[in-house]
């Protein structure tokens, strides 16, 4: 019976596929976070052993960002080339006659230096330093470039993206109702004198709500801060309504602690507000409810925000989703997007409502996906 031994890595040409493939697998993280003076000087060590040269270095428009192995007295001597290369977009090879050197040991005699391309925009390039060039060295230092900027590239495409995350909290946050934030304050200012130590709690909530709204940092929060935030906002909204709102919350304490997009759950519940409750005038007794479940479902999380409500036309509800700015709700579609971005598009949002009928809106989410993650 033949046995596999763990020591067994084939031929030559496969230990030296081994090595090809580790040396990119290390340097590539730093090349994801984009080309900065600081990936550049973690990612080099393993550019240079990839290639099997003495010297490399990586450079940007500007000139050379940083340098390994041997040479590195004639850096300034190539910062010319580096210019060319990056204003031109081939490659090139600098020769004996600008690598000047009084060192009879250097063994950077010549160099290649091939350009870095990001979509179709030269935004560096790949400097490679040798006792002499050859044939494959110049397409070795091309297809090592070549891979470069892929990953370089990489980093752009999470660089857009995190910045339209961004843009589209800005743009929730930009929903969130003007007509909440005066109501709030008004329902606190009539307290001042009834009831001031109440009127001081729900500013310490509207402070809170606020400061939670409008932070700065972190794509992702945990299920258990969303929340937070959501009864900081319905204790606002009970100062408002008075018994007019009940609300019923029950969570599963498990679940708490998974990670779900920022400003993922407070919008579906001021959207409840909005078009449920405050219809509760139609309902007999005049008192609107609304109702927030978190269930652990296995591998998943599932979040229901439930209002008994006049309902809606699911063609308009499908219309919100869409993202049609015609619809007045607030960042359904905003909501389902983020979702969809951060677990595909089975995890966009269930809508379950019809005129007369109220609406139930399903947040599905897994409890680990990749690179998701507070």
């Amino acid at each position: 019976m033949w046995r596999w031994r763990r020591t067994h890595l084939g031929g030559e040409a496969d230990r030296a596929t081994f090595r090809a493939l580790h040396n990119a697998s290390l340097a590539s993280p730093a090349l994801r976070e984009g080309l900065t003076a600081a990936s550049a000087e973690r990612s080099l060590k393993h550019l240079r052993a990839l290639l099997g040269t003495p010297a490399a270095g990586l450079a940007d428009t500007n000139g050379l960002l940083a340098w390994d192995g041997t040479g590195g007295h004639h850096r300034s001597q190539l910062q010319e080339a580096v210019r060319e290369v990056t204003d031109g977009g081939s490659t090139m090879i600098v020769d004996e006659r600008v690598l000047t050197c009084d060192d009879g040991g250097c063994q950077v005699r010549q160099a290649i230096v091939s350009p870095l391309v990001v979509e179709d925009t030269l935004v560096g390039a790949l400097v490679v330093g040798a006792p002499h060039t050859t044939g494959g060295l110049v397409q070795a230092a091309d297809e090592v470039a070549a891979w470069v900027s892929g990953q370089l590239e990489l980093a752009e495409l999470g660089a857009s993206r995190t910045r339209l995350v961004e843009a589209e909290v800005r743009a929730l946050r930009a929903q969130i109702s003007p007509h909440f934030i005066y109501n709030s304050l008004g329902a606190i200012a009539s307290f001042v004198r009834t009831d001031p130590d109440r009127a001081r709690e729900l500013l310490l909530e509207f402070a809170d709500f606020t400061r939670y709204s409008f932070r700065r940092h972190g794509e992702y929060t945990t299920l258990a801060e969303e929340l937070r935030s959501v009864e900081r906002y319905l204790l606002l909204e009970q100062a408002r309504f008075g018994d007019r709102l009940q609300v019923t919350l029950r969570i599963a304490p498990e679940v708490l602690p998974v990670a779900v997009p920022f400003l993922c759950i407070q919008p579906l519940v001021e959207n409840a507000v909005r078009h449920g409750l405050e219809a509760s005038a139609e309902h007999v007794d005049g008192v609107g409810r609304l109702t927030i479940l978190a269930r652990d479902l296995g591998r998943e999380c599932v979040i229901e925000v439930e209002d008994d409500g006049s309902g809606e036309d699911p063609e308009r509800v499908r219309r919100a989703l869409a993202g049609d700015s015609s619809m007045d709700s607030v960042g359904l579609g905003n909501v389902d997007q983020r979702l969809r971005n951060a677990y595909g598009d089975d995890y966009g949002l269930v809508v379950e409502t019809a005129p007369g009928a109220g609406t139930k809106v399903i947040v599905r989410v897994p409890k680990f996906a990749p690179g998701v993650q507070v």
